[in-house]
């Protein structure tokens, strides 16, 4: 399923259960809706979460950046021949393709938050662990698992649950949605690995004529689930 299908989906029938069950809909229980709904596909470096966390142009500023920073390594680090070694590497870096330089940005920012992000919140260790992990996984991998759900619920649940419980009702929920919708694709979900067991309806394949329709009835059902939810407040 598309992320921008995933997006109003998992964030509409997130928000209609807060609804639903008496609690505040919030700005942060938004915010973190959003992200859940399309954090599964963070393993996807082209996926809409990541793309726009790490649009084009940041991809290009950095291979505009390491080229000339391979010159300068080569010429006035002086540790020969590692200096030579350094700058071969960092050039090959900047000639790779979009996708390969978004992973490799994930990891230098998952590695940043594990040294450095602990001084700001203790969990930035654990963020940054898992933003390394994401970078070896393949797409519909661990991050569309029960696993990847237990972990983003239980992260939400110990940090909030205490003050504003409607903020890991709402990031797991969508996380789950998520992964329910991915179940009705061809390919499915295997939600228990190393079981085989998989999960999938056979409805559709993501980008053909008629999973856009899939996609787009489910889009109606969420609008009407919201309505639903949400039309007392107006009436």
């Amino acid at each position: 399923m598309m992320g921008r299908s995933h997006l109003i989906i998992g964030t509409g029938v997130s928000l209609s259960v807060l609804q639903f069950t008496g609690l505040p809909v919030t700005a942060p229980a938004l915010t973190v809706a959003l992200i859940g709904s399309l954090l599964p596909d963070i393993d996807e470096p082209n996926s809409l979460l990541v793309s726009k966390a790490l649009p084009n142009s940041l991809i290009r500023l950095l291979q505009t950046i390491l080229l000339p920073t391979a010159v300068f390594v080569y010429f006035y680090v002086h540790s020969q021949p590692w200096n030579l070694l350094l700058a071969i590497l960092i050039g090959m870096v900047s000639f790779l393709p979009s996708r390969s330089l978004r992973k490799v940005l994930m990891f230098a920012i998952g590695l940043g938050l594990v040294f450095y992000g602990h001084a700001f919140a203790p969990w930035n260790w654990i963020a940054g662990s898992l933003l390394m992990l994401c970078t070896t996984l393949t797409h519909r991998g661990l991050t569309h698992t029960a696993y990847g759900t237990a972990v983003w619920a239980g992260l939400l649940y110990t940090t909030t649950a205490q003050q504003q419980p409607e903020i890991w009702i709402a990031g797991a929920t969508a996380y789950g949605i998520h992964l329910l919708a991915d179940s009705l694709t061809n390919r499915g979900i295997r939600p228990l690995p190393p079981l085989k067991w998989r999960i999938r309806a056979n409805l559709m394949s993501t980008g053909t004529k008629h999973g856009a329709v899939v996609e787009n009835v489910c889009i109606v059902l969420t609008l009407i689930l919201a309505w639903i939810a949400f039309s007392p407040l107006f009436l």
